[in-house]
């Protein structure tokens, strides 16, 4: 069988998503040798659905397609998607069991869009890891800020902010850290 008919044959169903952490080892047992992401964007109407890695192979195709929908919207700059941050982003989607997709209200940005972000407000980074395809800002309407941040968190796979008051959180693959209330 071809990777394409493998991929179509898993398309139809419902799998988990298991991150590549050692931290995280545990979430892979039972979860087969497939991971999937599930996305919407409100900036573009956009929704995405997708396995990008099955048998311990990323799948070039679909980890485009995930660079260009997690584009910079503004720019429409595309930025290849660290698989680190990808993985992250399943892996806690997976923890907090949830069947709504993410919601995608910043992927990359491009220098400028960051720029006008920062002169804006204050919790925006100068060298942001979004402008190096390694951050999200994501939301769940059926989780709290503090469950999905918490399931960043238990990942253990790098950098988790918990954006209360803005009703998102921040997940990226830079150095396991965490901050926000």
């Amino acid at each position: 069988m071809t990777r394409r008919g493998i991929l179509g044959a898993f398309a139809a169903t419902a799998l988990v998503a298991a991150p590549t952490f050692s931290n995280a080892a545990g979430f892979l047992r039972g979860a087969g040798d497939v991971r999937r992401i599930r996305m919407t964007s409100p900036r573009t109407g956009e929704k995405m659905d997708t396995i990008y890695w099955i048998e311990g192979e990323y799948i070039p195709e679909a980890v485009r397609e995930i660079s260009l929908f997690m584009r910079d919207w503004r720019t429409d700059g595309v930025k290849d998607i660290d698989t680190r941050t990808i993985d992250i982003l399943a892996a806690s989607h997976n923890l907090l069991d949830a069947s709504e997709p993410y919601t995608l209200l910043s992927g990359y940005r491009s220098p400028k869009t960051n720029a006008m972000l920062r002169s804006r407000s204050r919790g925006v980074a100068k060298n942001s890891r979004h402008m190096i395809g390694q951050a999200a800002d994501l939301r769940l309407g059926s989780r709290s800020v503090s469950q999905i941040y918490r399931a960043g968190v238990a990942c253990g796979g790098g950098g988790v902010g918990r954006y209360s008051s803005s009703n998102f959180v921040h997940m990226d693959c830079g150095p396991v850290r965490s901050w926000g209330r």
